[in-house]
């Protein structure tokens, strides 16, 4: 589908790097605008060479409320509108205490929901009161795991990042219902193990590399990498997704369907 997303204007909330900065590059790529959103400086400047005058970018924490209103105001700014919020933005709570329940300290189960669930709360609200304000609809992408729903008991215990993920679903799942009358979309999109700076950890584990060899079993057996997202992405960001809403969409190498 060539140009699928000409003149839209989105806004990737964690768009600097990993699977954000690979959406951007194919939204670009198929006519979009984008304002990419993250944390780091040096990043933001590397990724905004990469992207060409086509994209903007935002230094700024996504668990920030006024991050994604920000973000959403750019483009409106430089690109003269504001079609579609893609919220990439989250990560482990591992080093901060996540982990089995019986385990995650409370500093862990606070800062865990507030990188995952909170900052995707912060971003759908204000991406969804500005499509309120336009009156002509918009899409909401936003990034869940099959942890939410397909777990791994030995090598992937995070239960407060489980519990963000499930929850980003109830709330995308409830808010599509309820704006579908307003042309307002909302879907999930949620991978498996990806090769990101957040999985550094698995990728340096032999014995999880040989479990996803045989978890995730497409494509050979393999780890997932950015781009293996990307046509889903732009698929829910298009017009070519206008007739769905509420969905979960697991990309994920086979995960969910294998034993591992």
């Amino acid at each position: 589908m060539s140009n699928s997303l000409q003149g839209k204007k989105l806004v990737i909330v964690g768009g600097t790097t990993g699977l954000g900065l690979s959406a951007a590059r194919a939204f670009v790529k198929e006519g979009a605008f984008v304002v990419i959103v993250g944390r780091s400086a040096e990043n933001s400047t590397a990724a905004i060479e990469l992207l060409g005058a086509t994209a903007r970018s935002l230094v700024a924490d996504a668990s920030t409320p006024t991050t994604a209103i920000t973000a959403i105001e750019l483009a409106l700014k430089h690109f003269g509108g504001f079609d579609g919020l893609y919220h990439v933005a989250g990560g482990s709570g591992r080093q901060r205490g996540d982990g089995p329940v019986a385990e995650i300290s409370d500093e862990g189960w606070e800062f865990t929901l507030r990188l995952n669930l909170d900052s995707i709360f912060y971003s759908n609200r204000a991406a969804i009161r500005q499509f309120l304000k336009q009156g002509h609809g918009g899409t909401i992408l936003n990034m869940g795991s099959v942890l939410s729903f397909s777990p791994s008991p030995e090598f992937f215990t995070t239960h407060a990042y489980a519990a963000a993920k499930a929850a980003i679903v109830g709330m995308t799942q409830s808010a599509a219902s309820y704006y579908a009358p307003r042309n307002i979309r909302l879907n999930v999109i949620a991978p498996a193990l990806v090769e990101t700076p957040m999985s550094g950890r698995a990728q340096q584990n032999p014995a999880i590399m040989q479990f996803i060899k045989n978890k995730q079993p497409l494509d050979g057996g393999r780890i997932g990498v950015p781009s293996d997202l990307d046509a889903a992405a732009v698929f829910f960001m298009s017009d070519a997704s206008r007739f769905v809403t509420g969905q979960v969409l697991a990309v994920d190498g086979g995960w969910s369907v294998s034993e591992g």
